[in-house]
Parts: C-alpha cells; structure tokens; sequence
C-alpha cells in the first residue's frame, strides 16, 4: 500500500443525495471546483517552514471540506426542497460556518467491485445483471471493474465512454462454482429475476476455498485505484456481494477506512445471497454507513439493476456543503463529521469522518 504520507493535504468528506437546489441559494460546480486549486495552494504554502519545526505536528492552515449529503424523510424518500440555512455542520463537535452550498451534480468516478465467489445462480444473475450499469452512468462519468475473490484483480481499467464499458462488461464473466471446480459457459433461457435466495451450500470447491474471500484487501485494491482522480468527481466503489469477509485479509479495516476516508471514496453496496438474510449486519453495511454511502439488497437480477441506477442516481446528485475548519484541533489526524437538518424528522447521510495529513 503506498505511504499515507503522501495523500494529499486538502480532504473532502461526501455523503449523499439527488436534488435539485434553489437558483438563488446555490453556488454552481463550476464555482466549488474552480475554488479547489485555490484551496489546495494555500494549504501546501507552508511546507517549507514547518521542515524547520521537526518536532513539533504542524498542520496546513487552509483546508476547504466539501460534504456531500444525503437527506431522506421517514418513507425513505429523498427530501429536494432543503436551503443552505437548513443544515448544520460540526467537525469534532464544533459547530462550522456553511461557506459554499450546492446542489449541482458532480461527474462520477465508480469502481465496480463484483464478488466472484458467490453461489452458482446468484453468480448467474449477477452475471446477466452487469450490463445494466452502463445504463446508470453518464457522458462525463468513467467506470472500471474488478472482481475479487481471495485476490482483486481488474478486469476492466478506467473507461470514460460509455458504450465502450457496456461492451466491456459484457465481456464480463463470473466463475460458476460447482462440485468439480469447473466454470462451464451459460447455456439456455436465462433464469428468472426471482430466483430463490441461495445461502450458499457448500461445493467440493466452495469448502477448498472456505474463509478465503478478502473483501478488504478487495476495497483496498478499489480504493487505491480511485485516490488519484480529481477532486472535481464522485469518487465511488459499487460493491456487488453476499459480504461475507475472510480473517485472512493482509489489509486491517482500519487500513482500508484511513484511505477511503482521505480520498473522498465513498462505498455503495448491493447486497446478494447471504447478504440479504443478514442485512444490516455485514461488512457491506459498515463500510457503507462509515463513508456515507449506502446499502441496498437484490433476492433476483430485477432487483439488481433497479439498485444500480438508485446507487449511481444518488451518488451523482447531492447536496454539497463545505467550509474551512475553525475552533477544533488540526493537529490531530482524523476529525469526527456530523451534518445535521434543522427540518425535523429527517435523516442525514455522510461519512462519519474525514483523515488530514499530518507533517511529522
């Protein structure tokens, strides 16, 4: 893993959401990113005269935390209608000052994170549901693709256009376990999108490779793939998994959440299989709640693709809100993140927390 000195000073802490925002109260994207540059020289000015204080953890005095959001009422509804004046922000507990308000979309950037050790017809209709994600995406976003199961390994780099990704996925294919370890091609009608939930009955192959699927290190791999692009993007990784996670993970979660909370990479699960028995108490959950993004559950292929698009729309279309840090301690490393709506009986989706660097 590449040294964490060398993230860069400037974060931005993202949630999630889709709406479009007041004319009058809204500064543009064209504005918020055109500040970024900006943002990021002052705070590398003082590197120079903080070499000569070794001893001392000197912290960049300008940071500009943007925070996307997510805000939905008690059906579960995105609310559209909110204003600047209507969120709170606190950074270790102390109330910030809003300086930037935006509901405009950003482009995205997406790792597609796909299980490649699920059970032989929930693979199946994974497989089958793959092209639907090129349907979610737009002109300005990229996509790529890794599969994963002891190992990540990237089947499909960056690509920015979009038909070039559909063909790409269908290229796509997922390792049919069965007892004899054989990957044999689809053949026949395709299975129906309400396709009984497997649980996963172990194979001659499933028992060989039991406990050896490292979700981790796979987040890991998507992240680090993700902490180069721009700040002018949604940075995000689309897990596709029945979330089950070995102990064998040469990568700690601690590891995994200080790179994906100092690269603005939010996580975005669709669970299968085993994950929608166990909804809400797997690592898919975790990661998802922790960096501010979400987690939704597919029993067939129909439910699949219909999630790809809710990830990719709410991933796209947030509120951004972003200030510069005051009245907290910037010497230390990381910083706890709460948004809050003054409407009542909202919920409020972001990362729980963002990670500075700190010069040594």
């Amino acid at each position: 893993m590449p040294a964490l000195a060398a993230l860069p000073p400037v974060v931005v802490a993202r949630g999630k959401a889709s709406f479009p925002g007041p004319e009058r109260d809204t500064m543009t994207m064209r504005r918020v990113i055109s500040l970024l540059p900006l943002m990021l020289s002052l705070s590398l000015a003082g590197t120079g005269q903080e070499k000569q204080e070794p001893v001392k953890r000197l912290r960049t005095t300008v940071e500009l935390v943007l925070v996307p959001v997510t805000v939905k009422d008690s059906a579960g509804n995105a609310v559209l209608d909110l204003r600047q004046e209507d969120f709170r922000i606190f950074d270790d507990g102390v109330e910030q000052k809003i300086s930037v308000f935006s509901a405009e979309p950003f482009p995205l950037s997406v790792v597609l994170l796909v299980d490649d050790d699920l059970p032989p017809r929930t693979a199946d209709f994974v497989d089958k549901s793959l092209g639907a994600v090129s349907g979610g995406l737009g002109p300005r976003d990229e996509a790529a693709v890794i599969l994963f199961e002891q190992f990540p390994r990237t089947v499909v780099e960056f690509i920015a256009d979009n038909d070039k990704f559909h063909d790409a996925l269908k290229r796509v294919e997922l390792v049919k376990h069965t007892a004899s370890q054989e990957s044999p091609a689809l053949n026949g009608p395709p299975r129906l999108n309400t396709a009984p939930i497997e649980t996963g009955v172990p194979s001659a192959s499933r028992v060989a490779n039991k406990g050896s699927k490292n979700l981790d290190d796979a987040i890991l791999a998507a992240g680090q793939m993700l902490r180069e692009r721009g700040r002018d993007r949604r940075k995000i990784i689309l897990i596709v998994s029945d979330g089950k996670n070995s102990r064998n993970n040469t990568a700690s979660r601690e590891d995994v959440m200080r790179v994906l909370l100092s690269s603005d990479i939010s996580v975005y699960a669709v669970g299968v299989s085993e994950a929608v028995l166990n909804r809400g108490t797997s690592a898919l959950a975790k990661y998802a709640v922790t960096t501010g993004g979400d987690v939704f559950y597919a029993p067939g292929r129909g439910g699949l693709e219909n999630n790809y698009s809710r990830v990719l729309d709410e991933a796209r279309n947030q509120y951004t809100l972003a200030y510069t840090p005051q009245g907290n301690d910037r010497a230390k490393e990381y910083h706890a993140l709460e948004v809050r709506a003054r409407r009542a009986s909202l919920t409020v989706l972001t990362r729980d927390g963002y990670f500075l660097a700190v010069t040594p």
